[in-house]
């Protein structure tokens, strides 16, 4: 049951991998003239929510959250290691940062935006404590060690 369970982790991977790239790569060259780099969390947040529509606020904000979330189910079955809130952030926040950067320096339309790193970093908790936390329990199982063991 554990390998179908990881074998079925392991194909939505590859799924999420081809839909994040799809949504994040993709070149926008209509809008290259608009991008500008974002490095003060909370700008761009700030922006979308006074100065967009509420249905492109909620595109914006929505879609970044959502776009974490996978990490932070998928994380807990794949890599054991990875369990745990801080560390489920911590390479959530490695692997979005890698993909803004990408994007800012090889994308023709697409900038870094610390926004979308938090934003995706946040869905991926959300992800974790609702689905990945159980989920990648169930599959990897807490052992016990020999010092945790009482002498009988």
């Amino acid at each position: 049951m554990r390998a179908l369970a990881m074998l079925a982790a392991f194909a939505g991977t590859v799924l999420f991998s081809v839909v994040l790239a799809r949504l994040t790569l993709e070149p926008s060259a209509a809008s290259a003239a608009l991008v500008h780099s974002n490095l003060q969390p909370g700008r761009s947040i700030e922006a979308y929510l006074e100065h967009a529509s509420t249905l492109e606020a909620a595109r914006q904000l929505g879609g970044n959250l959502l776009l974490g979330v996978p990490f932070g189910v998928l994380l807990p079955v794949l890599l054991p290691p990875a369990r745990g809130l801080l560390r489920v952030a911590a390479v959530t926040v490695c692997l979005m940062t890698l993909v803004e950067l990408v994007q800012g320096a090889l994308v023709t339309g697409r900038v870094f935006d610390i926004d979308d790193v938090i934003l995706n970093t946040a869905g991926a908790l959300l992800g974790y404590l609702f689905i990945g936390l159980r989920l990648g329990r169930a599959v990897h199982p807490r052992r016990r060690h020999w010092w945790h063991r009482r002498p009988s």
